[in-house]
């Protein structure tokens, strides 16, 4: 259990200290290199996620609405299999990327359910003009929030644009089109769950081939075993 509550918080209070710090000292869109202004790959940018994890969107305030509801279930049912695992004692991994997977879904779900409430929408950012638009000061704390309950937005700023280029002309659908890796932009919520989800299919790979490997060794049978020769010899 200590395990389990340990990552769980380093994860929970790492995720909404960073969110907060972003959300608050950063204009919407706001960018800035993580390794000095000469490094083009990695951008600390402060964007608000109305969808999934990564910037994946379902539509609509309706497909909001259900995406926060079936986060929460899947918190609640995350956090009893969490618990069913560490009562039985089971492999410190499997709790570790458990405890992962549980904080991360948990650290988006308060975004979506309290953000809106005590948070004012804040300032746009335009690139081309390097300045605030749209909106007066930051984003702070409020009494009216930018939206009601379930429906806030999750705060993500890490943005990686490892390669930009274009697809090959002769690629179906794709071809010609401009094309960025790694180009979503994310959370340390996010990187919990995936990194939590990645470890949970090590694991599972490493019980399947001891398993295998256990059931191929073959077992002695009596024919194997040598007899032992009585004899009858002369005295």
């Amino acid at each position: 259990m200590k395990r389990a509550l340990l990552v769980t918080l380093l994860v929970l209070i790492g995720d909404q200290v960073l969110k907060f710090w972003v959300k608050t000292h950063f204009h919407l869109g706001e960018y800035v290199p993580l390794f000095g202004q000469g490094n083009t790959n990695a951008y600390l940018q402060f964007v608000e996620n109305d969808g999934m994890a990564f910037g994946l969107r379902l539509g609509g305030t309706l497909g909001k609405l259900l995406l926060t509801v079936f986060r929460i279930v899947a918190v609640v049912v995350i956090g009893w299999i969490l618990w069913r695992v560490v009562q039985r004692k089971r492999d410190a991994w499997l709790i570790t990327s458990l405890s992962l997977i549980f904080a991360g879904a948990l650290g988006n779900i308060i975004d979506s359910a309290f953000y809106g409430l005590i948070f004012d929408r804040g300032t746009v950012f335009d690139p081309q003009a390097g300045q605030a638009v749209g909106y007066t000061g930051l984003a702070i704390l409020s009494s009216k929030g930018y939206t009601s309950f379930l429906h806030g937005s999750v705060v993500d700023m890490f943005y990686f644009p490892l390669w930009q280029g274009r697809f090959p002309d002769w690629l179906p659908i794709w071809g010609g089109q401009p094309f960025e890796f790694f180009r979503p932009v994310f959370n340390i919520a996010d990187a919990s769950i995936s990194v939590g989800v990645a470890l949970m299919v090590l694991i599972q790979r490493k019980e399947h081939t001891t398993a295998t490997s256990a059931s191929a060794t073959p077992v002695p049978s009596e024919s194997d075993t040598p007899a032992t020769v009585v004899g009858t010899g002369d005295h």
